[in-house]
């Protein structure tokens, strides 16, 4: 985060990009082309079993605007146009699904040294309306983040949380689920030279009176080969080594098995990504 506490969604999420982000069982491929014009063309591919999904991502940015065209194998299309610096610390995003023209949705961005605001509504005779804010700074922050049918005349999401930053740690605590679920992270840089971090994620369902918790590290084994590793208290187990052979382009290989049920074969994904 920058000078000021951001916007809610960063709450915790260096713990989630720690522990989930790049882990996959699939097959998964991603190219990237530039037009002479400046327009980024993405296509990508992943094989789930026996299915294939595909789609296909165009790109153009002009000044402060960035419109995006994304069509998948299902005949959908959604478009985003993204508006930055409007105002200042002000960002603009309309994005639209088709054919599903209920999907239609107005968000606003607002970052401050002291506050991030988030608030997006649906452009539908009833729609649903988002707000997420958080007060603080990059050290400490507090946010919550609401939903409300204006149809049904109740509020779907209540969400509240806490996060806590200092130049080697960061701690994030998370009321979700309308206070069902209790959520905790901790991310700690062991080593900034060869990017080594920890961190660990617990959540409490207080109905079901079950409890996940999620441990997991990375560590840089050269400045272009980062390898990652991810257990939890059922017994899953997930590693990954990720190389990037040329700037921006990616080769990584995932694995996870049952520690629980060793007889059961091992899950593998690949995933590639080449940009020029």
């Amino acid at each position: 985060m920058g000078k000021g506490p951001g916007l809610y969604s960063d709450i915790g999420k260096k713990t989630r990009d720690l522990l989930y982000r790049d882990y996959q069982t699939d097959h998964k491929f991603t190219i990237t082309t530039y037009s002479p014009t400046g327009v980024a063309i993405t296509s990508s591919g992943l094989k789930k079993g026996d299915l294939f999904l595909a789609d296909v991502n165009t790109q153009l940015k002009n000044k402060n605007i960035t419109t995006d065209i994304k069509v998948d194998t299902n005949s959908n299309l959604l478009a985003t146009v993204t508006v930055d610096e409007a105002a200042p610390g002000l960002k603009t995003i309309f994005s639209c699904r088709i054919p599903d023209q209920s999907s239609a949705k107005m968000e606003l961005q607002y970052l401050h040294d002291y506050a991030g605001i988030c608030t997006s509504v649906g452009l539908t005779a009833n729609p649903i309306v988002n707000f997420s804010g958080v007060l603080g700074t990059n050290v400490l922050a507090l946010g919550t983040d609401v939903s409300f049918d204006t149809k049904a005349g109740a509020i779907t999401k209540c969400n509240a949380g806490l996060s806590f930053t200092n130049a080697d740690l960061i701690t994030s605590l998370n009321l979700n689920n309308k206070g069902d679920s209790l959520n905790a992270s901790y991310y700690h840089i062991v080593s900034p030279l060869t990017s080594t971090a920890v961190g660990a994620e617990v959540t409490h369902s207080f109905s079901a009176s079950e409890n996940t918790i999620t441990i997991g590290t990375q560590h840089q084994l050269d400045p272009l080969t980062t390898l990652k590793a991810r257990v939890n208290n059922f017994g899953t187990a997930t590693a990954l080594i990720q190389h990037e052979w040329r700037p921006k382009s990616l080769f990584t290989i995932s694995g996870e098995v049952d520690t629980k049920a060793v007889d059961k074969s091992a899950k593998f994904g690949l995933a590639l990504a080449l940009k020029p």
